[in-house]
């Protein structure tokens, strides 16, 4: 498979922030279990949204890269799923209560 296409970008960047989301909570969270660290992203949006731009820095080192590499459009594809992270973080913390 070709390195700089898109769709590797976006595989990337939407499986980064799902590593990222269990960092964060080995790291904020590790008191409490599992469980209710899903509990507490489920009802509290705020802190979901909180927890989600937390993850989503594990997008910034790929996106350096692969732009220092000149891969252009992988990069792209990493920036478009942040985006749509972004989106998802938006609708959190303003439109869904």
């Amino acid at each position: 498979m070709k390195r700089n296409v898109p769709f590797l970008g976006l595989v990337i960047g939407i499986i980064l922030p799902v590593i990222g989301l269990g960092l964060v909570y080995l790291i904020l969270f590790r008191n409490a279990s599992f469980e209710d660290f899903w509990r507490l992203l489920v009802n509290n949006h705020d802190k979901a949204a909180f927890v989600l731009s937390l993850a989503v820095l594990a997008n910034i080192a790929p996106f350096i890269y692969y732009t220092n590499k000149r891969y252009d459009l992988t990069a792209r594809g990493i920036l478009i799923a942040t985006m749509l992270y972004a989106v998802l973080m938006i609708l959190l913390k303003f439109v869904w209560t």
